[in-house]
């Protein structure tokens, strides 16, 4: 990617005290943590297997009030802390400049997951979403290019419900985050 972070290593806060720091929706992000089960041993042994590399890093950028935050952080939490990835979260807001150079469709949408090497160079990217849980946006993106249209809050009012829906009501979409994070390790 030739993109880096260098600057940003080190200058985050900890998964446990963006949990403790939480102003908003802290008791869903708790729940959704909670409930986080492995889909198969053979993803808790993978992920337990990058324990013996020390040459990745993990670094976040998130915020307490998104709903993807509260819906898929509990889960990289889970998957870097038995990675025994160092993982650190910079809060959106006082990281505009870092969360600019990882725009999504041209938007600042969080939350970013960017698995760097120990010098901050990144070597893969994850989020906003699963993709299956995101292609209800990217296809709103490309249909509706004019943010003015009389018809753009509708329709992208219409996308979210979508997203809502693909989410679903149980944990079950915690699996397509293991498993994109999963094919994204195995290649860095």
């Amino acid at each position: 990617m030739g993109t880096t972070v260098a600057e940003k290593l080190n200058k985050g806060i900890s998964p446990q005290q963006f949990i403790d720091s939480m102003q908003k929706n802290k008791e869903a992000f708790v729940d959704w943590h909670s409930r986080f089960e492995w889909g198969s041993e053979e993803d808790r042994e993978f992920f337990e297997s990058l324990n013996n590399r020390d040459d990745l890093r993990c670094v976040i950028i998130a915020a307490d009030w998104c709903g993807d935050v509260v819906r898929n952080m509990p889960v990289v939490f889970k998957l870097t802390e038995a990675a025994g990835i160092p993982t650190e979260v910079l809060i959106m807001e006082e990281h505009l400049d870092t969360m600019d150079q990882f725009l999504t469709m041209g938007g600042r949408s969080i939350p970013v997951v960017l698995i760097t090497d120990t010098g901050g160079h990144v070597l893969g990217q994850w989020g906003p979403r699963p993709t299956y849980v995101q292609e209800p946006m990217v296809a709103f993106k490309q249909a509706n290019p004019d943010r003015e249209a009389s018809d753009y809050q509708t329709n992208l009012a219409e996308t979210r419900k979508e997203i809502g829906r693909r989410y679903g009501e149980g944990a079950g979409y915690q699996q397509l985050v293991v498993q994109e994070m999963r094919k994204l390790l195995a290649s860095v």
